[in-house]
């Protein structure tokens, strides 16, 4: 699927080129989507290489597949290409500005400042293509007095709000989401700020400059729950409440194995009577405590006890059968842990994990991207390139280098 160094993919991306000069996760991941749809992204790294190749742990999960490789570079950095280049040389930075030429994206991910004093800011790329879509990706936005600070996934989960969404009454700490899910947040909506950038260059003509930022983006994860707030009058959109909730009828329960089932019956009372019989509540059915939302609501936790010890006498999976099998379709889901997904057989039918044949680790499976397109399918590619895996390449059948010219910026430190 791979040839002459690009993707042969048909993805909606091909013929777009992004120069990615991104770091961890925020931004790599941004460009990794943009790989997903078979952009030609080429992963700019300074000599000593992304602070994510050397990541030992994240959290307790062991990062190391031996080879040489890592989980979390290569999942953050599959479809790319990859040049090392010293930018802080004089011939390092004409090597970028090189390839910004004919470049279509451009995207980093540093610290306010740190591009803009590396030569590769967007005021001097844009001199150089005023047609370029300039991506940037950072903690709090690009203004005001905490613009420069640094963020990581938890600080971006801290301060827009999610850690205290995700918390239950009463925890004594707030709850951190793992897996980076507030840089894979920014990563989706850094990804959406370019494409959406690439449309407007199509139909208006113009390059411009992208933002989106950890405070931003995990906002707008929450932005429902924001704006009512708001419309409101700033009351608390509160987190769940699992033994009190308003809606019993959406709510999340404990089955004999141990399992859990969600409930999302977000307009009640037409499954009221067909759930009670069911589960084998007739006895409550026309308990005046439960016959509509505004009663279940005044008395849920009565409800949420009668249906816990329902909830209690079979497993999940007799649940399920039991529901699937009735004549009205109930809304629930099974709670599933992620190293289930794999086996989870709507993830299979969708092709929503990836088989891929790695050139180093072999056959191995990777989350695949989650749209579908109809005639210009995504897909994974390619693995992550090894630091500065195709410097030379690049160089010399992309810029016109020759070898000696190759001798000569790696005598003058610019290249491995």
């Amino acid at each position: 699927m791979i040839s002459n160094g690009h993707n042969s993919g048909n993805g909606p991306l091909k013929g777009i080129r992004v120069l990615d000069m991104t770091v961890w996760q925020f931004g790599p991941m941004s460009a990794a989507m943009m790989g997903d749809m078979g952009a030609d992204v080429i992963k700019i790294e300074a000599l000593d290489g992304d602070a994510g190749r050397g990541l030992w742990r994240a959290s307790t999960l062991n990062m190391d597949l031996g080879e040489g490789r890592n989980a979390y570079f290569e999942a953050c950095n599959r479809n790319k290409r990859g040049i090392a280049v010293n930018l802080k040389t004089a011939e390092g930075q004409r090597i970028i500005h090189k390839l910004v030429e004919d470049a279509d994206v451009f995207v980093q991910n540093y610290r306010q400042g740190v591009a803009e004093r590396l030569g590769v800011g967007y005021e001097t790329l844009s001199k150089i293509n005023p047609m370029l879509v300039y991506g940037s990706g950072n903690g709090y936005g690009p203004n005001g007095p905490d613009s420069h600070l640094p963020s990581f996934d938890g600080c971006g989960q801290a301060r827009a709000g999610l850690m205290m969404s995700a918390t239950t009454p009463g925890a004594e700490y707030p709850t951190r989401i793992s897996q980076g899910v507030s840089d894979q947040m920014g990563a989706i909506m850094l990804c959406l700020g370019v494409l959406s950038a690439l449309v407007c260059r199509s139909q208006q003509g113009i390059g411009q400059k992208v933002e989106a930022s950890h405070l931003s983006a995990n906002m707008w994860l929450q932005g429902l729950g924001i704006s009512m707030s708001l419309l409101n009058e700033g009351r608390s959109f509160s987190s769940y409440d699992r033994e009190a909730p308003t809606n019993p009828l959406s709510n999340l329960y404990k089955c004999k194995d141990g399992r859990c089932i969600q409930l999302m019956h977000l307009q009640p009372d037409p499954y009221w009577r067909p759930l009670a019989r069911v589960m084998g509540m007739d006895d409550i059915v026309d308990d005046p405590r439960f016959t509509d939302m505004r009663a279940r609501a005044e008395h849920a936790v009565d409800l949420v006890r009668i249906m816990d010890d329902k909830f209690a006498t079979k497993t999940a999976d007799e649940w399920d059968a039991i529901f699937r099998e009735f004549e009205v379709d109930f809304i629930y889901a099974k709670v599933q842990a992620i190293e289930e997904l794999e086996h989870d057989v709507q993830v299979v039918a969708n092709d929503y994990i990836s088989e891929f044949d790695h050139p180093v680790l072999g056959d191995v499976k990777m989350c695949n991207h989650p749209n579908k397109y109809s005639e210009t399918p995504a897909g994974i590619w390619r693995e992550a390139p090894e630091l500065g895996q195709h410097t030379e390449q690049i160089l010399i059948d992309e810029l016109g280098y020759d070898w000696d010219g190759i001798k000569d910026l790696q005598d003058a430190g610019a290249i491995l």
